[in-house]
């Protein structure tokens, strides 16, 4: 019994020699590593920062080149709603060359105003409100046998601005009594309609 006793003993110890040794040496080991390690210039580390940054910026640009444009014939339409009248006028053209090539941020910077309805790189619609009227109602009255034009003005006044050379005699009946009283048009392209129709 006395020699499983004392071979127990003996472990013990060795073990406790073996977990000593290792705490001493283990901190001594880290600083040989620490000393092993070359120290980073400052210099190195802003050139690692400063190739990451080149390489975030490069990696937008090309985000951005994948990003829609517009393209040589897309079409561009500009709506404005007027408050007081409740109407909205719309105007259409090509797109002019100096926008051809944009990205919708870009549009929206050249036209801050605007909200950017519509965007493709065929298609760009832009819509505002604007206080006051359109400046587009009209009325059509029979004057000296013919039809004109008068522009009913915000404050409600009348302006003439055209004497047709479209008789009214040859209109239908229904057209002649309500020429007498004035036909109301809203939008240019109502009122060009309309002439076309009674010519």
């Amino acid at each position: 019994m006395n020699k499983t006793i004392i071979t127990m003993i003996a472990i013990i110890v060795i073990i406790s020699a073996i977990l000593t040794a290792i705490a001493i040496l283990k901190p001594n080991r880290e600083e040989t590593i620490q000393q092993e390690q070359p120290e980073i210039a400052e210099e190195e580390i802003l050139d690692d920062c400063t190739d990451e940054y080149e390489m975030m910026i490069q990696e937008a640009k090309t985000a951005n080149s994948n990003e829609e444009k517009t393209s040589p014939n897309c079409s561009l339409e500009i709506k404005t709603y007027y408050k007081d009248c409740k109407h909205i006028t719309r105007q259409y053209s090509n797109l002019p060359e100096n926008l051809v090539n944009l990205a919708k941020d870009e549009i929206q910077e050249i036209y801050p105003d605007y909200m950017i309805q519509t965007f493709s790189s065929n298609e760009i619609v832009l819509y505002k409100q604007e206080e006051g009227s359109c400046g587009e109602h009209y009325l059509l009255k029979s004057e000296n046998g013919v039809v004109s034009i008068y522009q009913v003005l915000d404050d409600g006044n009348l302006e003439k601005i055209e004497e047709t050379e479209i008789s009214v005699e040859y209109l239908p009946e229904t057209d002649k009594i309500n020429m007498e009283k004035g036909i109301e048009v809203n939008g240019k392209q109502n009122l060009n309609q309309l002439l076309e129709d009674f010519e």
